[in-house]
């Protein structure tokens, strides 16, 4: 089971992480950590309307929230805040309940299903989300652009915003 879940295409990703670093005139930015693995993530981006144009984040975590991470970086550029809401939702019921794979640009989260079986690891897979939703909520609020489908209440349990 350890070996599908670390496989190494997760390995690789979690090598090569794309957009590391600090924008440097974010319009929000956002520190998420996970309680479970102590596994830290800050998120700094750009909106236009309710489109990401710009991302880059700081990342401490294990294997799966860096392959995460890294899954982030490639896919977030041009998502509406709306659709990463949406693709958070589905990677979180394909993590929980085993649900199908998330559609679109966000099918390359398909490679952290085996992570279906191991509970305690799920909060490592939606930490990049989490960041990057309030992040992308902070800028919304900032420019005040009406947006009702990002509800902090809404996040797993064990994620604190700092």
């Amino acid at each position: 089971m350890l070996s599908a879940v670390y496989s190494h295409l997760i390995l690789e990703l979690a090598g090569n992480i794309g957009r590391l670093g600090v924008l440097k005139f974010p319009d929000a930015s956002s520190v998420v950590s996970a309680r479970p693995c102590g596994s830290k993530i800050i998120v700094h981006l750009c909106l236009e309307r309710d489109v990401i144009t710009d991302f880059a984040h700081e990342v401490q975590a294990c294997a799966l929230g860096k392959a995460s991470s890294s899954l982030m970086a490639q896919t977030v550029i041009g998502a509406h805040v709306d659709e990463l809401f949406a693709a958070r939702e589905s990677v979180c019921a394909m993590l929980k309940e085993g649900g199908p794979v998330p559609l679109g640009r966000w099918k390359v989260f398909e490679c952290m299903a085996p992570v279906h079986e191991l509970q305690g690891r799920h909060s490592s897979v939606l930490l990049t989300f989490d960041a990057t939703l309030e992040a992308a909520r902070k800028s919304l609020i900032r420019h005040a652009v009406p947006y009702a489908g990002h509800n902090k209440s809404r996040l797993c349990d064990h994620v604190s915003a700092e």
